[in-house]
């Protein structure tokens, strides 16, 4: 029987979609999950399975068009191939205007390092006692502008890797088999004749108007296979690569490196084997064409790769210069490390999946990330020797950092005197790569710095301190970790409190839940606790928002928070998650601070900073002996607040309240006691 297949919904107020990509033909035989097509929305680029087996017996809207949730794009009929009989309209086509790339983000993971218990440093997400880092650096707030950068990454990083390599001579854009780049946007304009595939800078964001090439990873003359990666691109919202849409030849590139171009312009053009645009290098080369085609499939095997094989790889540039026409002085090139490629490199993607190989499966290849193989190469690790701690075995920045670490120790011989050496030396390795360096800002950096001048010129901001002893929920945090632990399946850490407290603040005073509209003179005051929670990243600080906190108990938000935390360094959370946000908690204190003066996340009212938690003698009232100094653990609340709306004396209280709520202790209710 037949089964149609719909654009379905893909997000909270998605209400139409793009198909920017069929990766099966009709007639062709799918599985059931099998990627059958590629959708663009305003919120997300993905792929859609096939609901069902069977063949594709009819593509009823075809790429580039437009059209409304729940519309048929597609039939897929029994085994046999019969005709749907069914009666499917065309859709109505509103146009290829909607984007038609995806907010990726080369993001690479951030290091889960936190204090010690004293200190009050506790990772959400990781395996340490203390104060949260999700809030690590509040005075880099993106705002949701920022924020919607890392939507999609590491869906489209982990679909990067083709389950059956596509040969060289395939010609076609949707590979029989294979798992596609999921939503790049790079756009595949079916050649005329002979002339090749034209490579276009996609949109890759909600407002993104244009993108800057950063590096080609490959050359003009070099073979590139379906989905290998072409190029880099950076925009105000994403740094990402760009893969090739089709299998064949480099024939143009038509943007430099560091050149800015409009979303649609032309970057390059890539020749099939049926053009033909191939055929005169081999009769240069004599029979290497040969055994590059055969390495082709054999460079995006991970598995076990020798060191003959990684040298006949770094041969492979040179066998291609007659059609590259790159300078000689571009060859000697085969000693470099596993992902040290240079912008001109022939085989950067091959070498990135190479360094793959033991990431512990041996069989499948896990996605690197182009800062991970940058970090990589700047100190000469090499990635087939590292093993991935990352969702499928992916390497991450920090997999590199640990690998780099044997070697600091070597330099410094003294282990008796420099026993506080080794904590420095952690972070020797990516601040070593940066010393004597000028480069240029990234986008999105360029971005952020934007919005914080923004937010300071657009709101009258100011801090308020108050000092809170926490002893009673250190002692009481102490007894209960371990259930807490095994029921909820997440670490209790400081952070669930500290939330818990804001929230029920925010009921109580809605100024500080509120946002003000100067152009309309009003302000509007939240009816729900949107609590973002400021999470460190290796490209800046991200905001996921805990939506409806104040429906949450203290188990609920430890669970959000640990949650959200873990995917947005895994790249793994949706736009929807990354805005709406009505009050930001940044933990300033995960690196040891004590307090800051964060910077607000427009356009709300307020921006709670919690300090390092430490424990020091203050003087409290006994009731038998009066006062008395003794060590309690104490801990700095910093609240930046807007003081058009809210007044010193309404943050007071606010903080007040939090205090009070804190000193008290009585969590035992929501904690299950």
């Amino acid at each position: 029987m037949p089964v149609s297949v719909t654009m379905p919904a893909l997000g909270e107020s998605v209400t139409e979609g793009t198909v920017t990509r069929w990766l099966k033909q009709e007639g062709e035989q799918v599985q059931a999950d099998e990627p059958l097509l590629e959708v663009s929305t305003d919120k997300v680029d993905t792929e859609i399975p096939s609901p069902a087996s069977g063949v594709l017996t009819r593509i009823v809207v075809n790429e580039d068009e437009t059209v409304d949730v729940g519309t048929e794009l597609a039939v897929i009929g029994d085994a046999e191939g019969g005709e749907d009989t069914g009666d499917a309209a065309d859709s109505d086509s509103s146009g290829s205007g909607a984007e038609d790339g995806t907010q990726e983000g080369a993001t690479a993971e951030v290091s889960d390092d936190a204090g010690s218990d004293d200190a009050g440093s506790d990772s959400a997400g990781s395996d340490t006692d203390g104060s949260d880092p999700d809030g690590s650096d509040a005075d880099a707030m993106g705002g949701d502008a920022a924020d919607r950068a890392v939507e999609s990454a590491a869906e489209a990083e982990e679909a990067d890797q083709p389950a059956e390599p596509a040969p060289a001579a395939t010609t076609t854009s949707a590979e029989s088999g294979s798992t596609t780049t999921s939503g790049t946007g790079s756009e595949a304009k079916p050649s005329s004749g002979g002339s090749g595939t034209s490579i276009t800078m996609p949109a890759l964001g909600e407002s993104v108007t244009e993108g800057t090439v950063t590096r080609w990873l490959k050359s003009i003359g070099d073979e590139v296979a379906a989905d290998e990666p072409l190029l880099e691109v950076s925009t105000d919202k994403v740094d990402t690569e760009i893969p090739s849409p089709v299998a064949g030849t480099l024939l143009e590139i038509t943007v430099n490196e560091d050149e800015t171009v409009e979303v649609g312009a032309q970057l390059a053009t890539i020749g099939t084997a049926s053009s033909g645009d191939g055929a005169a290098p081999p009769a240069e080369s004599g029979g290497e064409p040969a055994a590059e085609e055969a390495e082709e499939p054999a460079a995006k095997t991970p598995a076990a790769e020798t060191p003959a094989a990684e040298a006949t790889k770094a041969e492979q540039p040179k066998a291609e210069q007659p059609k590259a026409e790159q300078p000689k002085a571009e060859q000697p090139k085969p000693t470099e490390p596993a992902g040290e490629q240079s912008p001109r490199d022939g085989v950067p993607a091959s070498s990135s999946r190479s360094g793959d190989g033991a990431n512990g499966s041996g069989g499948s290849a896990a996605y690197v990330t182009p800062l991970v193989r940058k970090l990589a190469a700047e100190h000469n690790v090499d990635l087939s020797t590292v093993r991935g701690t990352g969702v499928g075995g992916r390497i991450r920045k920090q997999d590199v950092v640990e690998a780099a670490k044997p070697a600091a120790p070597t330099a410094a011989p003294e282990p008796a005197r420099t026993a506080a050496a080794p904590a420095a030396a952690a972070a020797d390795p990516a601040a070593q790569a940066l010393r004597g360096k000028t480069e240029k800002l990234s986008r999105l950096r360029t971005v952020i710095a934007k919005r914080m001048v923004e937010s300071l010129q657009i709101s009258a901001q100011l801090t308020t301190v108050v000092e809170v002893d926490i002893t009673g929920i250190t002692r009481m945090r102490d007894r209960v970790k371990a259930d807490f632990a095994v029921r909820e399946g997440v670490k209790l850490s400081f952070l669930p409190f500290f939330a818990l407290a804001a929230v029920e603040a925010l009921r109580a005073h809605p100024k500080v839940n509120s946002s003000v509209d100067m152009d309309a003179g009003t302000v509007t005051y939240h009816d729900s606790e949107n609590l973002g929670i400021a999470v460190d990243t290796e490209r800046g600080l991200l905001v996921p928002v805990i939506h409806g906190a104040g429906d949450l108990n203290l188990g609920g938000i430890a669970r959000k928070i640990a949650d959200l935390a873990d995917r947005t360094r895994r790249n793994k959370i949706t736009p929807d998650e990354l805005s709406g946000g009505t009050f930001t908690l940044t933990n300033t204190g995960s690196r040891g601070a004590l307090f800051d003066t964060p910077i607000i996340n427009q356009p709300q009212s307020a921006i709670l900073g919690t300090g390092t938690v430490v424990k020091r003698p203050v003087v409290i009232d006994h009731p038998d002996l009066g006062e008395i100094v003794t060590v309690r653990s104490m801990i700095y609340l910093a609240l930046s607040y807007d003081h058009r709306i809210v007044d010193g004396a309404d943050a007071a209280r606010f903080l007040v309240n939090m205090k009070q709520r804190l000193e008290a202790g009585d969590f035992e209710a929501a904690l299950g006691l």
